[in-house]
């Protein structure tokens, strides 16, 4: 093989290796924020269904974590604030009732 027709095949390994780089951080680009910077919806439904929460339907991503309309384990509808990272209920709100902090172990 001449030096012309290796310099022609290590040009289009590199041009092929750098393609396929450029596909890999793009591909991490378009993931979903929640699953590069925490939990995903389906990972928040599994960790509040586990903690006793029912009746989940809606799961809205915000700012800083998670919004989830649920049933608690009393049969109240509550409106919860959960953590994106950890799945942590941080906030829970009951109809007619103000923002109280989630009470620990539950």
């Amino acid at each position: 093989m001449n030096v012309n027709a290796k310099q022609v095949i290590r040009t289009a390994l590199l041009a092929a290796g750098l393609t396929l780089a450029a596909g890999g951080a793009l591909a991490a680009e378009e993931r979903p924020a929640a699953a590069r910077d925490g939990l995903t919806i389906p990972q928040v439904y599994q960790k509040l269904e586990a903690a006793g929460y029912r009746d989940i339907d809606e799961i809205e991503r915000e700012r800083r974590g998670y919004e989830v309309h649920a049933t608690d384990r009393d049969g109240r509808r509550v409106k919860l604030d959960v953590d994106a990272k950890s799945g942590e209920v941080i906030e829970r709100r009951y109809r007619d009732q103000r923002a109280a902090p989630a009470p620990a172990g539950r």
